[in-house]
C-alpha cells in the first residue's frame, strides 16, 4: 500500500505493513496486552521501517529534557589541536542538544571555587532536568551529585561505586585487540606509551598487557614507559628517555601509544633520533581523532566512536528521568572501538 508523500505514519500503516489489527499495532507499541512474540517482532520492525519508532521516540526526549546542565574541565572548552577528543565529543552533543531545543548551561567543573555541592546548588537553581559530567570522575564530586537525587550521566569516566550512569568507549578491551593485532603481526617487544592519567587510560594500560597474558607471552617484552601528560612534546620527551636508556629501542618493535597526542609526539621523537617507521618501529595510538591520516607514515589506531557517546549520554539521561520512580541501578554503557589501519605499521617475517 502506498502512502501519499508527506502524510505522517500512523498506527494504520504499521498494521497494514505487518498485516495486522490497529488494535494489535496498539497493543505492541504501548504493552496493554500479551502478543505473541513472532506478531510483536512483525509489528515493531513495520514500525521501525516506517520511521514511526524515530519519531516517537525523538517527541519523548524533546518532551522529558528541557534544560540540562553541562558540567567540563576547562581545558575542554578552548578549541586547540590538542583536545580534539573532548571537542569532537562536545561538538556533536551540542549539534544533538540544538537539534532537539534541549537548553544547556555549561559549568566550569574544575575550578577551585567548585565542588560537588556548589554544582548542585546551581543545577537546582536552574532548574534543571538533568546534569551531563564529562571527564571528571572525582569521587567526592560523584557523591555530592548522586545525594542530589537530580538525574546525571558522566561521559568518558567511571565511577567505581556505581553511583551514577556512565558512558564510555571500551578502552580496555580497545586496547587489548589493539596489542593483540600487534602480537599478531609478530611484534613480541612492545612499549605501551602512556601517562598516569584517569582511570579511563589505566584501562587502556590493562588492555595492553591483557593481551600479553591472552597470547600466553611474558610481560618482561611488555614494557610500560611514563609520559608527564598526554600533549605530544610530553610523549616525545618519554621516547628520548627511553632511546638515551637503552643507547637506542632496546629491542622494542612497537609503541602502542595511549593516545594520539603522544603517538604524535613519539613518532617526532624516532624521527630525530633516525629511527625508521615503520621498517624499524611500528606505531599504534588511541583515538582516532588527531591528524593521524596526515602524518608520515600514516597513524594506525584504535578509534573512538566519539560521534556516539553524546548522543548515548543523552538517551541514558531521559532513561533515567523516565524510569526515575522504580530507582534503577546505575548503569555503565561502554560503545566499542575500532581499529583503524594505516601505514604506521609493518609485519614482521
Amino acid at each position: 500500500m502506498k502512502r501519499e508523500p508527506g502524510r505522517k505514519v500512523g498506527i494504520k500503516d504499521i498494521a497494514d505493513s505487518a498485516d495486522v489489527a490497529v488494535s494489535t499495532v496498539s497493543h505492541v507499541l504501548n504493552g496493554t496486552a500479551p502478543i505473541s512474540e513472532e506478531v510483536r517482532n512483525r509489528v515493531i520492525e513495520a514500525a521501525g521501517a516506517l520511521g514511526y519508532l524515530a519519531k516517537r521516540r525523538d517527541k519523548a526526549t524533546i518532551a522529558v529534557l528541557r534544560t540540562i546542565m553541562l558540567a567540563v574541565p576547562s581545558d575542554t572548552l578552548p578549541h586547540n589541536e590538542h583536545n580534539y577528543y573532548s571537542w569532537t565529543l562536545l561538538s556533536t552533543l551540542m549539534r544533538e542538544c540544538e537539534r532537539r531545543s534541549i537548553r544547556v548551561i555549561p559549568m566550569e567543573v574544575d575550578k577551585p571555587s567548585v565542588s560537588g555541592a556548589r554544582l548542585v546548588e546551581q543545577a537546582r537553581a536552574a532548574a534543571v532536568d538533568g546534569i551531563l559530567l564529562l571527564n571528571e570522575d572525582r569521587a567526592d564530586l560523584l557523591h555530592d551529585i548522586a545525594r542530589s537525587g537530580i538525574p546525571a550521566v558522566l561521559m568518558n569516566g567511571e565511577d567505581h561505586e556505581m553511583q551514577i550512569d556512565s558512558v564510555t568507549p571500551g578502552n580496555r578491551f580497545g586496547a587489548r585487540y589493539a596489542t593483540n593485532w600487534l602480537i599478531e603481526q609478530g611484534h613480541r617487544n612492545i612499549l605501551h606509551l602512556t601517562w598516569e592519567g584517569r582511570s579511563t587510560i589505566r584501562r587502556r594500560r590493562d588492555g595492553f598487557l591483557d593481551a600479553f597474558r591472552t597470547n600466553g607471552l611474558s610481560l618482561e617484552t611488555a614494557y610500560v614507559q611514563q609520559a608527564e601528560g598526554y600533549l605530544p612534546d610530553m610523549g616525545a620527551a618519554a621516547i628520548d628517555r627511553w632511546i638515551a636508556k637503552h643507547e637506542g629501542m632496546g629491542g622494542v618493535t612497537a609503541i602502542f601509544c595511549a593516545a594520539d597526542n603522544l603517538a604524535l609526539g613519539a613518532m617526532a621523537a624516532l624521527r630525530r633520533a633516525g629511527v625508521s617507521m615503520p621498517q624499524d618501529v611500528s606505531v599504534v595510538g588511541f583515538d582516532g581523532v588527531a591528524l593521524g591520516e596526515l602524518t608520515s607514515p600514516a597513524l594506525s589506531t584504535v578509534s573512538v566512536p566519539l560521534d556516539h557517546m553524546g548522543i548515548a549520554a543523552l538517551h541514558l539521561l531521559e532513561q533515567r528521568i523516565v524510569n526515575a520512580a522504580g530507582a534503577p541501578p546505575a548503569h555503565r554503557l561502554e560503545l566499542g572501538c575500532r581499529l583503524t589501519i594505516r601505514g604506521s605499521v609493518r609485519r614482521l617475517d
